[in-house]
C-alpha cells in the first residue's frame, strides 16, 4: 500500500496538520495588531492583561501565593535540602510581592528598578504567558509533529551531539517546551534504560532551555520583539552548537557512559533507508495516542498554572536577591570580568555591561534581560538575550530540578557547565549579532 493510502486512511490526520499548523502561527509568525509587531501569543497575552485591567496585580499575586504554600501543603518542602531552601525562598518572594502589591514596605526595596520592575515586567508576563503558551504548546508538539521531525533528524544526532536518534524528539521538545518538561522525559527515558547516563547529561543540560514563551518574555523586556525570530532561531543555533562543543570536552565528555542501575539496556534500532515511512509511523503513534483538543487544552493549561506557581515565587526571591546583589554589592562585578575579554573580543558597544548582566545569569534567567534592559545597543541586547537562554544553567529553577532527578549530575558540574556555556555562547552569538542587525 502506497504512503499516500496510508496517510487518507489515517483517521484523524487533519488534527496534525491543523493544530499544528495553529502551534506554528501562535509562536512563530509575527503579526501586526494595533500598529505593533509581535507573534499572535504575545497579542493574546496582551489582550488578557487589558482585560483583567485593575485585578491583574492580584491574580500574578494569587499565583505567587498559590506556589508559596503547595509545597508545604504536599510535603515536597521535606524530600531534600535544596528543595526546603526553595521553599524558604518562595516565602520570601511571595513576602517581596506582596509588599510591591500593596505599595508598603521599605523605601530600597520597592525602587522602580527593583522588586516592582521584577513583579511587573516579568512576574506578570510570565504569569499568563506560561499558561496560555502552554494551550498553544500542546498543539505544536502534542499531535505528531515533534515525532515526526524527530525521526527524519535522527542520523544527525549521534555524530553532531553524540546522542541516540531517538532523542531527536526530547532535544526538541526540551527546546520548544520548558526544562521542566524535557528533564521529566528525560529522566523517564533514562531509567527505562533507553539513554546511558551521559546521553541523559548531555540532553539535559544542552537543550532543555526556557520554554518559548519564556523566550518572549525575555524578548520584551529586551525590547527585540521587533526581531523575534531572528532572536529565536538565533537563540535555537548558538544552544545547539555550544553543546555540539561541549559533548567533547570535560565535564560532560567524564560523565559514565552506563545505563541506569537495574534498568535493561534498550539499543536503539538502524532505520536507514524507511525514514521518511518511520517518520510517518510515529506521527501516526502520537496522533492515536493524542487525548481530544479540549482534554489536551484542560490537562496543559492547569500544568502551564502549576508551573507558574513554581516559578514565580523564585523570580521574586532568587530574583530580588540577585537584583541587589548586582546593584549593592561587587559580587557580579567580579564575576563578570572573567566573560570581559569575550564581550571586548567579540566587538560588543559596551563590553562591561554585557558582561555583568551575563554573570547574573547564574542566579535567575530573567535578570541579564533586566541588566541589559535600557542599553540602546540593539546587539548588545541581541546577544545577551540569546546567552541568557543558551547558557541554560541557573540557580531559581533549573538547578533544583535537574537534582531532583537521576541524571549524573553535580552542582560543581553544572556551575563548570554554566561557565563554558556562557563563554562559548558569547563568541558564537557576537559576531552573528553583528552580522543579522547589519542586514
Amino acid at each position: 500500500m502506497s504512503e499516500q493510502h496510508t496517510i487518507q486512511r489515517t483517521p484523524g490526520v487533519w488534527r496534525l496538520v491543523v493544530y499544528s499548523a495553529i502551534g506554528i502561527l501562535m509562536f512563530f509568525v509575527p503579526l501586526t495588531i494595533g500598529g505593533q509587531n509581535a507573534i499572535p501569543l504575545d497579542h493574546l497575552v496582551r489582550l488578557i492583561q487589558t482585560g483583567l485591567g485593575p485585578t491583574l496585580p492580584y491574580v500574578i499575586w494569587a499565583l505567587i501565593a498559590g506556589g508559596t504554600v503547595l509545597p508545604f501543603v504536599t510535603g515536597d518542602w521535606r524530600r531534600s535540602r535544596v528543595k526546603t531552601v526553595f521553599a524558604m525562598l518562595n516565602i520570601v518572594g511571595l513576602v517581596t510581592a506582596s509588599m510591591v502589591v500593596l505599595g508598603a514596605g521599605p523605601a530600597w526595596l520597592l525602587d522602580e528598578d527593583l522588586a516592582p520592575f521584577l513583579f511587573n515586567a516579568v512576574a506578570v508576563n510570565v504569569g499568563l504567558l506560561v499558561p496560555v503558551g502552554a494551550v498553544f504548546l500542546a498543539m505544536l508538539v502534542g499531535y505528531g509533529l515533534m515525532e515526526f521531525v524527530g525521526v527524519l533528524l535522527q542520523r544527525v544526532m549521534r555524530p553532531v551531539w553524540r546522542v541516540p536518534g531517538r532523542s531527536a524528539v526530547d532535544a526538541a521538545a526540551s527546546f520548544v517546551g520548558s526544562y521542566s518538561l524535557g528533564l521529566l522525559i528525560t529522566d523517564r527515558v533514562y531509567r527505562s534504560g533507553r539513554y546511558t547516563g551521559r546521553e541523559a547529561a548531555i540532553i539535559a543540560i544542552g537543550f532543555s532551555t526556557v520554554s518559548v514563551t519564556f523566550m518572549v518574555v525575555i524578548a520584551n523586556t529586551l525590547d527585540l520583539m521587533d526581531i523575534w525570530l531572528t532572536y529565536f532561531f538565533l537563540t535555537f543555533f548558538v544552544t545547539y552548537a555550544v553543546t555540539a562543543i561541549l559533548v567533547r570536552v570535560p565535564p560532560l565528555s567524564r560523565i559514565p557512559d552506563d545505563h541506569y542501575p537495574g534498568a535493561t539496556p534498550q539499543p536503539e534500532e538502524d532505520e536507514s533507508g524507511q525514514r521518511l515511512r518511520r517518520a510517518w509511523e510515529e506521527a501516526q503513534a502520537t496522533l492515536r495516542a493524542a487525548p481530544s483538543l479540549p482534554r489536551n487544552v484542560g490537562t496543559n493549561l492547569l500544568d502551564g498554572l502549576r508551573m507558574s506557581m513554581s516559578i514565580l515565587p523564585s523570580i521574586m526571591s532568587v530574583g530580588t536577591l540577585g537584583l541587589l546583589l548586582a546593584r549593592h554589592t561587587p559580587v557580579f562585578d567580579l564575576l563578570s570580568y572573567v566573560f570581559v575579554p569575550f564581550t571586548w573580543v567579540v566587538g560588543i558597544s559596551d563590553p562591561q555591561l554585557a558582561a555583568k548582566a551575563l554573570s547574573v545569569g547564574i542566579a535567575e534567567v530573567f535578570l541579564p534581560a533586566t541588566v541589559a534592559a535600557g542599553s540602546d545597543d540593539l546587539v548588545l541586547r541581541l546577544v545577551v538575550g540569546v546567552v541568557s537562554v543558551a547558557s541554560v544553567v541557573f540557580f531559581s529553577a533549573l538547578v533544583p530540578c535537574v537534582l531532583a532527578t537521576k541524571v549524573p549530575l553535580t552542582v560543581g558540574r553544572l556551575v563548570v557547565i554554566w561557565f563554558q556555556r556562557v563563554i562559548l555562547s558569547i563568541l558564537i552569538a557576537g559576531p552573528l549579532a553583528h552580522l543579522l542587525v547589519g542586514l
